[in-house]
């Protein structure tokens, strides 16, 4: 009898953990990820797979063709690291200043590990998988430039379904998602006040642009709570902000940078509009200007709901209902899986990693330098994705 997907994940297990604390302690940062590349084309070797290289990023795009024609599915997982100084004090802890703090070396090793078991399976398989492992994610961009060089049709026809999963902080081995949007959109906002500088000491002969910038900030949050339904939420975080260099100087300019967060392309419309030009007019009523400029960076990423449907049920096949759960809003963080979701159907999934034993107080959130994400769970990553791939491939006598 053949070994269920389960049944063959945990008997890889091992090597998928040695490769993802590898990938660990080697982290790299943005679009050139030369060792992380050349482990990925390592850990697929051997493998009837079709393999390549991006042109313009770090990235490998691999090929499985079943042992009968059918449709195409893909599945991926992002390789990047952050640019954080770990302080997890983990026996494989990063040995440069970056860090894997947003797990993304786990969705490596998870989709390696579906890579191989459905290799395994080439006789079950009417169809192909595309293994996209893609660089650049935290950097932004990935996505679109792997989208570009032909990832969602590098087995011939257009993909007909995408899927990844993310590690995020929950109970470790819990599958939980939704339908429709399930992320927010990551948008940026920059203002540059422009007044007139002098000495800290005589500000009634400048035209001070700090105070003017500080009531732009306050007037953002009030923006929120006033002009936006709660119905259709919106963050705005000021993250960044300069003024003088020196105490004692009035500065002639003073900025800021915010991270903006929607769910629906009517609020985006309406925010970037309002925001910049807000900014503008609290400037011009203190004698100041302001530049600003709102930049749209990530879509909302949003689950086709018959993708989703059809993945809750091959989790709740596969692993239990109990251990399937329907998130009731969407989380206002952002991902460039969103760009392969705007040109196909599919689903992403999170996947609960906070090791057992881990007092709640004490979980970190993902791009924390002392995140932790227990690796036991890469056998289910890897299953899942498998088993996610057969229902469109898997063959039908």
């Amino acid at each position: 009898m053949t070994a269920s997907l389960r049944e063959q994940a945990a008997a890889m297990l091992r090597e998928l953990v040695a490769l993802r604390r590898d990938l660990h302690r080697h982290p790299e940062v943005g679009f050139d990820l030369p060792r992380t590349q050349a482990a990925v084309l390592h850990a697929l070797e051997g493998l009837d797979l079709e393999t390549s290289t991006g042109a313009s990023l770090g990235s490998v795009t691999a090929v499985l063709r079943g042992a009968r024609p059918g449709p195409s599915v893909l599945l991926r997982a992002d390789m990047d690291a952050l640019p954080v100084t770990e302080e997890t004090g983990l026996d494989f802890a990063s040995h440069n200043d970056a860090m894997h703090a947003c797990g993304h070396d786990l969705h490596v090793a998870g989709l390696v590990g579906a890579a191989r078991l459905l290799s395994g399976r080439r006789d079950e398989i009417a169809g192909s998988v595309v293994f996209m492992f893609q660089p650049g994610e935290e950097a932004g961009g990935g996505a679109p430039r792997m989208i570009a060089e032909g990832v969602l049709d590098a087995a011939g026809d257009r993909v007909e379904a995408a899927y990844g999963i993310h590690v995020l902080p929950g109970s470790a081995g819990e599958f939980f998602t939704k339908p429709g949007p399930l992320m927010g959109g990551a948008n940026m906002l920059r203002v540059r006040v422009v007044g007139r500088g002098g000495h800290g000491s005589r500000p009634h002969e400048a035209v001070d642009p700090v105070p003017v910038l500080a009531q732009i900030i306050l007037a953002l949050q009030t923006y929120v709570t006033r002009r936006v339904s709660v119905e259709d939420p919106v963050v705005v975080s000021v993250t960044k902000l300069r003024a003088s260099d020196a105490v004692n100087v009035i500065p002639d300019a003073a900025e800021c940078a915010a991270t903006v967060r929607t769910l629906s392309p009517a609020t985006l419309a309406q925010l970037r509009d309002d925001l910049p030009q807000l900014a503008r007019d609290i400037a011009a009523a203190h004698g100041c200007t302001a530049e600003a400029e709102f930049e749209v960076a990530y879509p909302v990423t949003v689950n086709d709901a018959d993708a989703t449907a059809a993945a809750l049920t091959v989790l709740r096949e596969e692993f239990g209902a109990h251990r399937v759960r329907v998130l009731d809003a969407p989380i206002m963080a952002s991902e460039d899986f969103s760009f392969v979701l705007e040109e196909v159907p599919g689903a992403f999934i999170f996947l609960g990693a906070t090791p057992d034993g881990t007092a709640p107080e004490d979980v970190e959130m993902n791009h924390s330098p002392r995140a932790v994400f227990d690796d036991g769970i890469l056998g289910d990553q890897a299953t899942a994705l498998a088993a996610l791939a057969l229902r469109h491939v898997g063959r039908r006598d």
